[in-house]
């Protein structure tokens, strides 16, 4: 029961240091007069991201590999069906123009550089990961600047209501970041140590473990604040969260845990066949989900919310009999996402159309 505990446990501080993480960093970030969208792409991002940093650091340096490839691809999976499914479901959420002609088209481009650089040559070596982190800097410099005009952000939106006078001054603030990372880094390490001896138990390979149990475990940071942030009306924190999340897990978390290791990060040969495939799928589905109609719908949110459940059966069913993801599976899944965003395409454009010939709710109908 140890291993159990020690993951329930690591699960436990690395919510609690996330938020506590995100609370302080979000109301410091706040203070500079920076827009949702930014705080969304950037400081939210790199808050609820940390689990997965400190994750993907310890597994580096545990010499577990495979544990943290699969923490990255199986989270970037995660934010966009699990999160923004769940978030779309429970309310219509408007995406900005920006994301669909900015982050998502670099979103691809970060996808596509990781799976590239693994491919070449079976791992990501230490100068690439050193590459990888000098974007995410770059990056995130980028769109401080570029998002400097904005609308000022709730403070609630992100702190909560009850905010806590702890959060008000910046001793408290930086009091919650330094007590957020400190619970991240002991329960990151507690996550690995208690996944992969739960691994070893059930005969799974530790890439099923981080593609599955550790990947949702490090995202429901993200899963809590963009559904809230849904739900608050703030949209832009909302989408932002999932896609600087992403971005910052292919560069930041690669970079550092890259950095930090004593060697290259190797690839599974299996992880080519099916779950890089499967990232990279789920990257270009956003395309359509985002741009028809700029806004993504319920019914696409259940859409996301069903792949992603086929996506944990396959995965899962696979690892506990031994089977090769490889080749047909992988083809099939990603064959999947490709009907997916036909179907998204096809819906949207019914949708807009029926929409199209009713009266609108700004104006009565027949009236100019």
């Amino acid at each position: 029961m140890i291993p159990w505990v020690l993951m329930l446990a690591g699960f436990a501080l690395l919510i609690g240091g996330a938020e506590a993480l995100v609370r302080g960093a979000s109301r410091l970030a706040i203070t500079v007069g920076v827009s949702p969208l930014v705080v969304g792409l950037t400081v939210v991002a790199y808050g609820t991201s940390a689990p997965e940093v400190a994750v993907a650091t310890a597994s580096s340096l545990a010499g577990k590999p495979d544990l943290l490839l699969g923490n990255v691809v199986g989270s970037n999976i995660c934010n966009v069906l699990l999160v923004l499914g769940a978030a779309a479901v429970l309310t219509p959420i408007a995406v900005d123009r920006r994301l669909i002609r900015q982050e998502v088209p670099i979103m691809i481009g970060a996808s596509v550089l990781v799976f590239g650089m693994a491919w070449t040559d079976g791992a990501i070596s230490r100068l690439e990961s050193a590459g990888l982190l000098a974007l995410a800097v770059a990056y995130t410099a980028f769109a401080v600047i570029q998002g400097r005009r904005g609308r000022a952000i709730d403070v609630e939106t992100v702190t909560g209501p009850e905010g806590g006078a702890l959060a008000r001054s910046v001793g408290g603030q930086v009091a919650l970041i330094g007590v957020g990372l400190l619970a991240l880094v002991l329960g990151s390490n507690w996550l690995v140590d208690g996944a992969s001896e739960i691994a070893r138990r059930l005969g799974l390979s530790e890439l099923v473990i981080g593609l599955t149990v550790v990947a949702i475990g490090t995202s429901l940071p993200e899963v809590a604040t963009s559904v809230v942030a849904a739900l608050r009306g703030e949209r832009d924190l909302a989408v932002g969260n999932v896609l600087g999340s992403n971005l910052l897990n292919l560069l930041a978390v690669l970079g550092v845990a890259g950095a930090v290791g004593s060697a290259a990060i190797p690839v599974d040969p299996g992880a080519f066949g099916f779950d890089l495939p499967v990232m990279l799928a789920v990257a270009f589905v956003c395309l359509p989900v985002f741009w028809t109609g700029a806004r993504i719908e319920r019914w696409e949110g259940v859409l996301l919310l069903g792949y992603y459940a086929a996506y944990l059966a396959t995965v899962t069913i696979a690892g506990l009999n031994g089977y090769d993801l490889g080749g047909r599976a992988g083809g099939v899944m990603v064959g999947t996402a490709v009907l997916m965003s036909a179907i998204v395409v096809v819906g949207s454009l019914l949708q807009r159309s029926r929409d199209g010939r009713r009266p609108s709710i700004d104006r009565p109908a027949g009236g100019a």
